[in-house]
């Protein structure tokens, strides 16, 4: 006798919804950050002239293509290494959402990240690296739950506000004041701007969303009460 369906069929199909969602999420993130270190091994053999004309040179019509190309090149190993481990953390904890919230907050924090270096980083310098994307990143996941008022969320950005929230401080302020007093190697016009990527990403994907989430309806009454 072959048996019929039970109640347990959708509780089977609802655990099978992790792994797929982690196998893209480990995937396109490991792929990624294969694909940086690649490009770190060749410019680290050429020494390093792709950053000279592949980085964000400010105001000029030149640097624009670093727009696109800066945050995939690196100054250094360690340089690299530095932004290795958050990027695949933050990588990973976004596109487990899916893979389309992963694209577009990519997509917005880059363009953002690297127009606001483009438009406000000092004359006669070039900015390389992917900083921008991880301060964008970290900005998203530390501020989504604030715009969607999801508990696992808010949870999610309170666990990694203390462990990375200082990046804030340090990557932002204080390396904005030591720049007034003369040059600084950081960029923190792509840390800012990065994260204000990151913060308008998880505001419109949390608008986005709204019309797709159930909401509470309150239900009718009898005729006559």
């Amino acid at each position: 006798m072959v048996p019929g369906p039970t109640g347990n069929a959708p509780a089977n199909k609802e655990r099978s919804l992790l792994p797929a969602k982690i196998k893209p999420a480990v995937v396109t993130v490991g792929g990624f950050a294969v694909l940086i270190t690649l490009i770190q091994v060749v410019n680290s053999l050429t020494s390093y002239r792709m950053d000279v004309h592949l980085g964000i040179v400010p105001r000029s019509v030149h640097g624009l293509i670093g727009i696109l190309t800066a945050p995939l090149l690196h100054l250094s190993w360690p340089h690299l290494l530095s932004n290795l481990i958050p990027l695949v953390v933050f990588g990973f904890l976004i596109m487990v959402g899916s893979v389309r919230q992963f694209v577009a907050v990519t997509v917005l924090v880059w363009l953002i990240a690297g127009l606001g270096v483009w438009l406000v980083a000092g004359s006669n310098s070039y900015t390389v690296g992917a900083s921008g994307v991880v301060f964008g990143w970290l900005a998203y996941l530390v501020s989504r739950g604030v715009f969607t008022r999801r508990v696992g969320q808010i949870a999610v950005g309170l666990v990694l506000l203390v462990i990375y929230g200082g990046l804030f401080w340090t990557g932002i302020v204080k390396v904005a004041v030591a720049d007034i007093g003369g040059a600084v190697s950081v960029s923190w016009q792509d840390h800012l701007f990065g994260a204000i990527g990151g913060v308008l990403a998880a505001f419109l994907v949390a608008k986005a969303d709204g019309p797709r989430r159930p909401k509470q309806t309150t239900p009718a009454l009898p005729p006559g009460l």
